[in-house]
């Protein structure tokens, strides 16, 4: 654990110290291979419901292409912290929809709907090359990616990160679930 501390803390602090512009570049490119990874597939689809995330600490920002989804007639949800310890909710998004301050202040839309996701964006602070991820150490995303690939098939997860923040390995815990892949600005990883 004092290993994974140690990691989240360098790849957080390597991620804020890249220019802004080069984030944005980085942000774009690997929108567009989420895109076109589930649009080769044939999975973006209107009325597909697709979380991502709110950006926070440097993390991809991925809300243009959720713009362009929502524009497109899909359902675009956040995920939202509606219990400690548990998994994570999701709210519908859409650009200029009300948002309201969530757990740890980061902002989620205000409308309380519940939304069950079929197409996954999950934020890594850091991968490996069998899609391990390693995310802020709350559990929230692999408690949440448990009870989602237990109760709808078919699921697709993603990850979405940097390709500086791929580790040899993450050193997999028994709860940690490995992501179907890992999408960054230089490619994608499978496991």
């Amino acid at each position: 654990m004092e290993w994974r501390r140690g990691e989240r803390q360098r790849l957080i602090a390597a991620r804020l110290r890249m220019p802004v512009a080069d984030r944005q570049q980085a942000s774009l490119q690997i929108a567009s291979r989420l895109d076109a990874a589930w649009r080769g597939a044939n999975r973006l689809l209107p009325g597909t419901v697709v979380s991502a995330y709110w950006p926070l600490r440097g993390e991809p920002d991925l809300r243009p292409w959720l713009a362009t989804l929502h524009e497109q007639g899909l359902t675009c949800v956040l995920p939202v912290v509606v219990e400690k310890g548990a998994p994570l909710g999701f709210r519908r998004w859409s650009p200029g929809c009300a948002m309201e301050k969530g757990f740890w202040d980061i902002p989620v839309p205000a409308d309380r709907t519940p939304y069950t996701p079929q197409l996954l964006v999950s934020p890594v602070v850091g991968f490996d090359a069998r899609c391990y991820r390693l995310g802020y150490g709350g559990g929230y995303f692999d408690r949440t990616l448990a009870q989602l690939q237990s109760q709808h098939k078919p699921f697709n997860v993603l990850g979405a990160g940097y390709a500086q923040s791929k580790l040899e390995t993450i050193h997999p815990l028994p709860h940690d679930i490995a992501l179907q892949g890992v999408m960054t600005e230089e490619g994608a990883w499978s496991p």
